[in-house]
């Protein structure tokens, strides 16, 4: 039936019980972890599954290609990278459609712990890549994939660093709600820093390592990329931004 402002009583309710939790594609709802449900559901919530199969395609892509050709120390370069990335495209899915108190905090400790994988993977890789290059003298951050690499892995320490920060150790910010209002930022940080890091391993493509060795193509690492960002993006919650609606509160959601 419709209420007496003529929207069906199902979707009233449902704006309801969901408050904030409005996607940028979609109604109140559409991407929202049910009540009772373990946090595991939200990485299939949705167009969850759109992401999913983009990046298992973009990391199987990558691990199939290195595994398949001679393993060098520089093997291990791609392999942790795409690894963290996996790992930080989890931390999102799983984050974005808690809604209550209690499932915003799960969630952002789920959110850090599994950013965590990913650092240390993300965090290795570099190391890989850095001694392989002392060890032949090679040239720094020449090609578009080494600057982008450079942006993305600054990116990310100072995403980390506030992430946490605000989070575990909100007086560095003067309070609990000094904090709060820098969660929005960090919020739309991560969405951009997930895109750099895609363009990071589209520009590896490019790269004379992988046109001699890997032959990863590059449509295959674009088409990935593109369902990963299909799949998140309209899970995003436009409250949670400030882009309308209350202020999103508790812990960081998504």
């Amino acid at each position: 039936m419709a209420s007496a402002t003529g929207i069906p009583d199902s979707i009233s309710n449902l704006d309801e019980r969901y408050g904030e939790e409005e996607p940028l594609l979609g109604r109140a709802g559409d991407a929202s972890q049910q009540e009772g449900k373990s946090l595991y559901y939200n990485l299939f919530i949705g167009t969850a599954v759109i992401a999913q199969a983009g990046i298992i395609l973009l990391t199987a892509s990558v691990w199939a290609s290195v595994l398949l050709s001679d393993l060098i120390l520089f093997s291990a370069h791609p392999l942790l990278n795409s690894a963290g990335l996996l790992f930080l495209t989890q931390g999102i899915l799983i984050l974005q459609p808690t809604h209550t108190a209690t499932q915003k905090k799960q969630g952002t400790i789920a959110h850090a712990l599994i950013n965590n994988f990913a650092a240390d993977a993300l965090v290795a890789g570099l190391v890989v890549i850095e001694v392989n290059k002392f060890a032949h003298n090679g040239t720094h951050f020449e090609s578009p994939h080494a600057i982008l690499g450079l942006i993305t892995y600054i990116l990310l320490a100072i995403q980390a660093f506030v992430g946490a920060t605000a989070y575990f150790t909100p007086r560095l910010y003067g309070g609990v709600d000094q904090a709060k209002s820098l969660y929005k930022y960090h919020r739309m940080s991560g969405y951009v820093v997930l895109t750099v890091m895609l363009a990071t391993v589209c520009a590896a493509t490019q790269t004379d390592f992988n046109k001699n060795m890997l032959h990863i193509k590059l449509w295959a690492i674009l088409i990935s990329s593109i369902l990963v960002l299909v799949g998140v993006i309209p899970r995003i919650k436009k409250q949670k931004l400030g882009l309308t609606g209350p202020k999103a509160s508790g812990a960081f959601g998504q």
